[in-house]
């Protein structure tokens, strides 16, 4: 089993719930999503960002509107619905719980 195989297979299963926090702070268009998630040292590239963005679309818990850019094309700018705030709370909660657990089993395994 490879080292980085398993540690790239944690980093997915964690970025919806990541790309959610962004965007409950403040709707985003996908490259200062990107950005926020390399900050983190979560590096993503656009061709994983955009199907995620699309799926969370497509189950209600994102939309988007375009806004016109004095730099170059209209962006995409991401918000959260009300079912995405929702789902986030539950997420949250679920971390909450998972860190928790992991923490305590990681915690004993060295005594």
């Amino acid at each position: 089993m490879k080292l980085e195989n398993t540690k790239a297979q944690m980093r997915k299963g964690i970025l919806e719930f990541c790309i959610l926090s962004i965007l409950e702070k403040k709707e985003a268009y996908p490259s200062e999503i990107i950005e926020a998630l390399k900050d983190a040292k979560l590096i993503v590239v656009e061709g994983t960002l955009y199907p995620l963005l699309t799926r969370l679309k497509n189950a209600e818990l994102l939309t988007y509107r375009w806004e016109e850019s004095s730099s170059g094309p209209p962006r995409k700018y991401y918000s959260l619905t009300k079912m995405g705030r929702a789902f986030l709370e539950e997420l949250t909660g679920t971390w909450a719980d998972l860190n928790k657990a992991v923490n305590k089993i990681t915690k004993n395994t060295s005594k």
